[in-house]
């Protein structure tokens, strides 16, 4: 399992604007230009929401529950969409994530609580492939059920604006936790994902 996420400091509003006019002159703009004049503050607020699981446990939503005893049946939520940019080269990638698990003993949590942890984990600088596993582990850890299956499907602008340039082509990963190792199980699951 990855480490738990904490989260780090307030956004600097007035740095970050500082940050993106040094930026806009640095690519050969006038940051003092009537249409950009603007940007920085801009960036600057869009970097408050865009980046804002920076500041929140992602884990947190996770964390209410129900006791629906007896029930160790499989629980999918499917298509769950994000958005989160690449901390290669600072550039978006969206797409959806699937999350399967198996409550034990009846520990669930709300399926709204699944897509909010999905969201903490995508608004920060991000890799695809560790924003699987951080749900899967946040599932985990936090629910503690007998397994758990994410699977994210995206799409990378830093593939399709830049460097090879082929829209369309689109990422999967998954992470498998507990009885999802079980080849059975995790064929239903991705059965029952469509995937």
């Amino acid at each position: 399992m990855t480490d738990p996420i904490k989260p780090y400091g307030e956004l600097d509003q007035a740095r970050a604007e500082a940050a993106i006019r040094e930026f806009l002159i640095a690519i050969g703009e006038d940051p003092d230009r009537e249409g950009i004049r603007e940007t920085p503050n801009r960036v600057a607020r869009a970097c408050a929401e865009i980046f804002g699981g920076l500041q929140s446990d992602p884990c947190e939503p996770l964390r209410k529950q129900f006791q629906e005893e007896h029930h160790e049946e499989m629980v999918i939520v499917k298509d769950i969409p994000f958005a989160s940019m690449c901390e290669h080269h600072l550039l978006p990638f969206t797409g959806k994530v699937h999350v399967a698990y198996i409550p034990r003993k009846g520990r669930i949590t709300g399926l709204s609580k699944i897509a909010r942890c999905v969201e903490g984990f995508a608004r920060r600088p991000q890799l695809q492939e560790r924003l699987t596993s951080q749900v899967a582990d946040a599932m985990m850890s936090t629910l503690e059920p007998r397994g758990v299956l994410v699977v994210a499907e995206a799409e990378h602008s830093c593939m399709t604006m830049r460097g090879v340039r082929k829209p369309g082509s689109v990422t999967v990963t998954s992470a498998v936790r507990g009885c999802f190792a079980d080849l059975p199980t995790r064929e239903e699951a991705l059965r029952l994902l469509g995937l």
